[in-house]
């Protein structure tokens, strides 16, 4: 199943993601720290939504309340509750 989060309190506007039998695909945030995005899209694929829930969740940027890590373990919590 497809889903899109638009961010909030980050330079990424948008993350687009893919969610597959309880796992994690196809992570593409739009604008933000290109490299580093494209990094955790990597490293997160073909993982549980839960396991990057909690790996992810309340990760911050210098002063910032949030994170693009953050922000895509926002996004999983909010699609695993349309899901169920």
């Amino acid at each position: 199943m497809q889903f899109e989060y638009r961010t909030k309190g980050t330079c990424s506007s948008k993350i687009n993601f893919e969610i597959r039998d309880n796992k994690v695909y196809n992570v593409v945030y739009t604008s933000g720290c290109n490299g580093n995005l494209q990094g955790i899209g990597k490293l997160v694929e073909g993982m549980d939504i839960d396991e990057v829930i909690t790996r992810l969740n309340g990760i911050r940027c210098g002063f910032k309340a949030t994170s693009c890590p953050d922000q895509l373990a926002k996004a999983l919590t909010e699609a695993k509750e349309q899901i169920a």
